[in-house]
C-alpha cells in the first residue's frame, strides 16, 4: 500500500507542478502591477496565452535546423522531471531515492544548454548574444549551486533532497551562520536562473539588455508555449526546492492518505505563496543592473557559498 501510495502522490505531484507553474508567473505578475497601484493581469492569463500558443504552428527561420525543432522539448523535459524530484505536498513518493541535488543539477544544466543552443541555432545576432550572456553567467551559478550543495551534504551526510530536509525538519542542527549564507547564495543563483530582477527584467523586450527572451525571440506558436512553460515550471521548481530545504514543514508522508495529502497541499501553497510575494516585492524595490555587473553578482554568491563551506568545515572539525 506505502508503494501504491507514493506512485500515486508522485503523479499527483507532477500533475499539480505542471497545473500551478503559469499560474505562480501569473500571480507575480498580478503582485507587481498592485504593489505599483496597477490593476495588473488575471493570474490565469499565462495559462491562456499557453493555450492560445498551442494552437498555432510555429515560423522557423531559414536558417534553422532541429535543434530549434527539438530544444524546447528537451528543455522541458529535463526540467519537469527535475521538478518530480523536488517533493511538494508529500515525502518519500516514488521518485524520492532518485531525487538527488547533484541530479537536479544536471537536469537544469541539460535545459540551459538546450536554450543557449535554441538561441544560436536560427544564427541571429541577438540569439547569440543572449546564448553567450547565459553561459558566462552558468560559469558562476553552476559552481554557486555544487558549492551550496556541498554545504547541505556535509550537514546530512548525503545529496538525497528527501534526506536533507528530513534531518532540517528535525530541527537538530540548530540554528547555523553557514545554512543562512548557502541560503542567500542559492536565492541569488535562483534570481539568475529564472532571469529576474536584478540579473535579468522578465517584463522587457529590450535587444541590447534581454538574456532570455533573446534566446526564444525567433521562437513561435507551439514552440513558444514550451518555453513559456518550461521558464514558469523552472521558477516553482526552485521556489520549491528553496522551500524544501529550509522550509521542510508541512509536507505529509507519502503514504499517509488524502486527507494528509489535501493539509500538505495546503502548506505547501502557503511557503510558495508566501516566497512569490517575497518575489514581487523585492523586484517592485530594485531595479536591473548592468549586464557587466551580473558576474559581480554571482561571483559574491560564490563567495557566499565558499564562505558557508569553510565556516562549516571549521565548526565540525573537517578541515
Amino acid at each position: 500500500m506505502a508503494t501504491i501510495g507514493g506512485f500515486v502522490a508522485q503523479l499527483l505531484h507532477v500533475a499539480l507542478m505542471l497545473a500551478a507553474a503559469p499560474v505562480l508567473v501569473g500571480v507575480v505578475r498580478w503582485l507587481k502591477a498592485r504593489l505599483m497601484g496597477r490593476r495588473g493581469p488575471h493570474p490565469l492569463q499565462p495559462w491562456r496565452d499557453i493555450a492560445k500558443l498551442l494552437r498555432k504552428r510555429p515560423v522557423l527561420a531559414d536558417t534553422a535546423t532541429g535543434v530549434t525543432e527539438w530544444a524546447p522539448v528537451v528543455a522541458l523535459a529535463a526540467t519537469l522531471l527535475a521538478a518530480a524530484l523536488i517533493p511538494s505536498f508529500a515525502q518519500g513518493m516514488t521518485f524520492a531515492a532518485q531525487s538527488d541535488l547533484l541530479v537536479i543539477a544536471g537536469l537544469l544544466a541539460l535545459a540551459r544548454m538546450a536554450l543557449a543552443l535554441n538561441g544560436l541555432d536560427a544564427g541571429t545576432a541577438f540569439g547569440g548574444l543572449g546564448a553567450q550572456r547565459e553561459m558566462s553567467f552558468a560559469a558562476f551559478a553552476e559552481p554557486t549551486l555544487l558549492v551550496s550543495v556541498l554545504v547541505f551534504a556535509v550537514l546530512a551526510g548525503t545529496t538525497n533532497l528527501d534526506a536533507v530536509a528530513a534531518l532540517f525538519r528535525e530541527g537538530s542542527l540548530g540554528l547555523r551562520v553557514s545554512l543562512f549564507l548557502a541560503f542567500l547564495a542559492l536565492l541569488a543563483v535562483a534570481l539568475a536562473e529564472n532571469a529576474r530582477l536584478p540579473v535579468d527584467n522578465p517584463a522587457t523586450h529590450l535587444e541590447l539588455t534581454m538574456v532570455h527572451e533573446a534566446m526564444i525571440l525567433e521562437a513561435s506558436g507551439r514552440h513558444l508555449a514550451l518555453w513559456e512553460m518550461q521558464a514558469a515550471l523552472k521558477l516553482l521548481l526552485w521556489l520549491g526546492l528553496i522551500a524544501a530545504i529550509f522550509v521542510p514543514f508541512g509536507s505529509a508522508p507519502a503514504g499517509a492518505g488524502p486527507v494528509a495529502w489535501v493539509i500538505g497541499a495546503g502548506a505547501w501553497t502557503l511557503k510558495i505563496g508566501v516566497l512569490a510575494l517575497g518575489l514581487a516585492v523585492f523586484e517592485s524595490a530594485i531595479a536591473k543592473m548592468r549586464v557587466f555587473r551580473v558576474p559581480e553578482f554571482l561571483g559574491a554568491a560564490l563567495l557566499l557559498a565558499l564562505l558557508a563551506a569553510a565556516l562549516l568545515f571549521v565548526s565540525t572539525g573537517l578541515a
